[in-house]
């Protein structure tokens, strides 16, 4: 696991939340094309959901929710809870995580422009390490939890 975030990390986050209500859908579209160029990647992903635009919806909720609760994860353990199944159930594997950075980190530049200072983006980078080894902590738990069934 990663070390905690920063006081400093955690206010950044949270001071982004406003553009991430504004500006989510637009980031997570964008984040998904890039992630797409990579086609063992983007076979792992329901691509009617990506259509529809019901996937980038739930990923800028999902990213919006965490910048909110950054200080209260609690808050969102039901969704850490939901999307690890689902990431278990796709097949998502640790390894694909930098990838997801990447380009998460790339269309949130794109997206805000200068408001994506480097402070912004070395705070949400720390901040999705922090979140992607919550989230791979408890997918391999859940398979063990399989393998033991």
């Amino acid at each position: 696991m990663s070390k905690p975030l920063s006081a400093e990390t955690m206010a950044i986050v949270k001071a982004t939340a406003p553009s991430l209500q504004k500006h989510g859908v637009e980031i997570t579209s964008r984040m998904y094309e890039r992630l797409f160029a990579d086609p063992e990647i983007r076979f792992l992903f329901d691509m009617a959901a990506q259509a529809s635009g019901e996937q980038p919806r739930r990923l800028a909720a999902a990213i919006l929710a965490f910048a909110q609760n950054v200080d209260r994860l609690e808050a969102i353990k039901g969704a850490v809870e939901r999307i690890s199944s689902r990431h278990v159930d796709t097949q998502i594997k640790p390894e694909h995580y930098p990838a997801v950075a990447y380009a998460l980190l790339s269309a949130i530049s794109d997206v805000l422009g200068e408001n994506a200072t480097d402070e912004v983006l070395n705070a949400w980078g720390e901040a999705y390490l922090f979140l992607s080894d919550i989230l791979i902590e408890r997918e391999e738990a859940l398979h063990r939890e399989k393998e033991a069934a």
